[in-house]
């Protein structure tokens, strides 16, 4: 019971319930783990008692939590109630202002620091979040695309898609299909080095952007190389359309690494060849000033990286801490000009970022680009190793076993720790979100669980010996709707799988939209049957699939587990799931042609989709994402989790129903395509809504 008392002052769970009605332990020796990597000792009986002791002194003595939250507008901004008479109290807001005395009612917005100095000699010092009480909703309804940018090349990209391909397609979907999103796959910077993890959810760092994405043409100095270096740029432009070739005419995976290789070589040339003119050169500067040593961190590992590799636990000693790196930049003047010129190409690569969004909102787009935040980090690339101190050591994020996989998950990526995040005042966490708002419409939180609780797994242990850690989820809700407000963006919440009672409702309570797919949405504690449109609920994106589930397509011909059958990946008999498969589709396209929404009856797969989506539409969902390869017929799943190099994950282009890649043009111009946005946008913007024909322009 001690160890229990211990645990659970520090947020470790030492059982959780599967479901209802279910209990399960957990081991202590995971318990002693998780303790130990937040720097609490329980390693013996006499550990423990003395943490413990330890614990309960600091909290007898503590004149303030680590951290306050203030809701403005829903509740008088004061100081705690609790504190001794006499306390004085002075605030020094995020702009450096000092508030003393109790009277809060004026206070700023903003994650601010407060110091508490009582009568008794006690003192003290917390983080105070003042923040609004909802982050923003959409003003009318829209649908929206979803994408994963690297499957979208057009016949201009090098290999894979790039941030040119979002902006033509945001254009195209707003001007000419009404519609009033874009969702993309993160766009966080990937580990350096070849082979390189092509999972777009397992990012060096979540706070810069991945130069790969560039679009190396439009970058100004390009027109500017001159005729000496014209001959070597060429040679990278044939490589480049051999590379996109490749994809689209010869049927090979995406090659990320190929791709990068290219643009890298184009890169240092353009940069290294023409100088910056005044005025871009101050934008630059003001770039640079504005992202301060987060950016010289994350552009010091890059540098390292490709010197020493990525896994920098093994670089020499002095390099293995960004404060300890910086004296040995400093006197390597190769190594501080590859420090530049990854900062540089963050530079390069948040200036396309920008005009992707100009673009979006032109198109007339509601809500814009929406980008994706992953759950996590690689254990080896820049965040790991620029904020070691944010992380917990030896700990990895993944799932408890579920009805779905009886050996839980190890997503292999370490999860910050609630206590470092505290004494930081949240830094990590608002720098991250303000970045990555900067160019956004709306921002998806992969995981969104993740605010309220994670499951770590220690390392050399099964995911089933993990154990839930929480976090101050109302301090991580207050940053995220303070930083939202700020930029004026939505959140959506990726909240699939187990969620703890009253997650979701808190999370709308604060206006963050929830995901809802459309396979799932049945009524799982009465009848089990589809849920009929006005049941479910308003503030989501409803869809029909995600990246990590079959394509429309593929779930209705049932072609999912025929695919699943051939990797192996099935956990029963193949008539078996066929038959419940089948079952499952019949019951779902009864009650698309009970509605009415299925005219011509089953059968034809193309209006079996249209279905789909009149469907989604007849919901009350604000917010209705169609998965572009959904458009085409496309039956081939981006990422099929189970697997690592028995399918090619995150590597496959758009195609079209028989495997053919696609490109954007032609995309652009598919009958089938437009028919299905023509839809869309008349049943949200209304029967008077005008549609350009494929191909046309929408002026």
């Amino acid at each position: 019971m001690t160890l229990a008392r211990l645990a659970a002052r520090h947020g470790v769970a030492t059982a959780y319930r599967p479901s209802e009605g279910v209990t399960v332990p957990v081991p202590d020796a995971t318990v002693v783990a998780v303790l130990g990597s937040l720097g609490v000792d329980a390693t013996t009986p006499e550990a423990v008692a003395a943490s413990l002791a330890d614990a309960e002194r600091a909290d007898g003595e503590r004149l303030l939590p680590p951290t306050l939250v203030r809701w403005r507008d829903e509740e008088a901004v004061r100081p705690p109630a609790d504190l001794p008479p006499g306390t004085r109290l002075r605030i020094t807001t995020e702009d450096g202002a000092v508030v003393t005395g109790r009277n809060w009612e004026r206070l700023p917005l903003g994650v601010h620091t407060v110091e508490a100095q009582a009568p008794d000699g006690r003192a003290a010092t917390a983080t105070l979040i003042v923040s609004p009480p909802r982050v923003p909703g959409p003003e009318r309804r829209a649908y929206g695309l979803l994408v994963q940018l690297y499957s979208l090349l057009s016949t201009r990209s090098w290999g894979m898609g790039d941030l040119g391909d979002l902006r033509e397609l945001a254009t195209w979907a707003g001007r000419t299909h009404g519609a009033g999103f874009i969702q993309v796959n993160p766009l966080h910077a990937g580990v350096p080095g070849a082979p390189s993890d092509p999972s777009p959810y397992r990012p060096s760092s979540r706070r810069f952007p991945d130069p790969v994405h560039l679009r190396i043409e439009e970058i100004p100095e390009y027109a500017l190389v001159g005729p000496e270096h014209r001959e070597e740029l060429d040679r990278i432009l044939t490589e480049a359309a051999e590379l996109r070739e490749r994809v689209l005419g010869k049927g090979a995976v995406i090659d990320r690494d190929a791709v990068w290789e290219v643009k890298r070589r184009a890169l240092e040339l353009v940069v290294g060849s023409v100088e910056l003119g005044p005025g871009r050169r101050a934008d630059f500067h003001d770039f640079l000033a504005a992202r301060g040593r987060a950016l010289e961190d994350h552009a010091t590992y890059q540098a390292l990286a490709e010197r020493h590799g990525h896994h920098w636990r093994g670089w020499p000693a002095e390099l293995r801490t960004p404060r300890a790196a910086e004296a040995v930049v400093r006197d390597d003047p190769v190594l501080a000009a590859r420090v530049d010129f990854h900062c540089r190409l963050a530079w390069l690569t948040d200036r396309q970022l920008a005009d992707a969004a100009a673009a979006a909102r032109a198109a007339g787009m509601e809500v814009g680009i929406v980008h994706d935040l992953a759950v996590g980090v690689h254990p080896e690339g820049s965040d790991a190793w620029a904020q070691q101190e944010a992380f917990a050591a030896g700990m990895s994020v993944g799932a408890p076993p579920d009805a779905f996989n009886s050996r839980g998950q190890d997503w292999g990526l370490p999860p910050w720790r609630p206590d470092a995040l505290a004494a930081a005042g949240y830094a990590p966490y608002c720098g991250l979100l303000r970045e990555l708002l900067r160019h956004a419409g709306a921002l998806r939180i992969d995981h969104v669980m993740g605010l309220f609780r994670l499951w770590w797994v220690p390392e050399g242990h099964e995911p089933t010996e993990g154990t839930y850690v929480r976090y101050d989820a109302e301090a991580m809700l207050a940053v995220l709707v303070l930083e939202a407000h700020r930029a004026g963006a939505l959140v959506i919440g990726e909240d699939l799988g187990t969620v703890e009672p009253g997650v979701r409702e808190e999370l709308a309570g604060r206006g963050v939209f929830g995901t809802s797919v459309l396979w799932f949405e049945r009524d799982w504690a009465g009848t089990g049957r589809p849920l009929s449109p006005g049941d479910w609920r308003a503030d989501c994106v409803a869809t029909a699939t995600t990246h990590d589930l079959p394509p429309t397509a593929a779930r209705l011909s049932g072609d999912h587990i025929a695919l699943r059958h051939r990797l192996g990946l099935l956990s029963g008999d193949l008539e078996r799931e066929r038959a419940a498969d089948t079952a499952e589709t019949t019951e779902w396209l009864g009650l698309f042609q009970r509605r009415g929404l299925l005219p011509e009856g089953p059968g034809d797969e193309e209006t079996e989709i249209g279905a789909v989506h009149r469907f989604l539409l007849a919901t009350p969902a604000r917010m209705v994402g169609v998965w572009l390869p959904d458009t085409v017929g496309d039956r081939r799943p981006q990422n099929l989790p189970g697997t690592w190099d028995e399918y090619p994950n995150w590597r496959l282009p758009l195609a079209d129903a028989a495997g053919r890649p696609l490109t954007l043009e032609r995309l652009a111009a598919s009958p089938r395509a437009h028919a299905l946005l023509r839809e869309l946008r008349t049943r949200t913007k209304g029967p008077d809504a005008r549609t350009a024909p494929p191909g046309a322009r929408a002026d």
